[in-house]
């Protein structure tokens, strides 16, 4: 189970994304839906709050990629605040850490 809450209202070009829960296989069909109709066609910078994400899986990783793919089109960022110890370490091992803006705190 996983929550995803939206704030667009903060940064004019920013979009905030609190993730909560456990992205999986089994929900990664959700928070795909869900995370590319807020990015749209990646016109905004994407802020991702991940202090309430416990776990992601390879396939919520790459539903990531995805979405860097789109804001990088338009010379946009994705920025990941606050991930936990078990989950950074999964971005470090995979390389991930080099593509993304990993941000120790907000």
């Amino acid at each position: 189970m996983f929550e995803l809450e939206m704030d667009n209202h903060a940064e004019p070009g920013r979009v905030r994304i609190f993730l909560q829960g456990e992205i999986d296989i089994s929900t990664a069909p959700e928070f795909k839906s869900k995370l590319y109709d807020i990015v749209g066609d990646g016109e905004n910078d994407i802020a991702l709050y991940c202090d309430g994400l416990s776990y992601i899986d390879s396939t919520g990783l790459g539903i990531l990629v995805g979405a860097l793919k789109r804001v990088k089109n338009h010379q946009k960022s994705v920025y990941i605040y606050q991930l936990r110890e078990n989950i950074l370490k999964l971005f470090r091992i995979t390389g991930l850490d080099k593509v993304f803006v990993l941000e120790e705190s907000v």
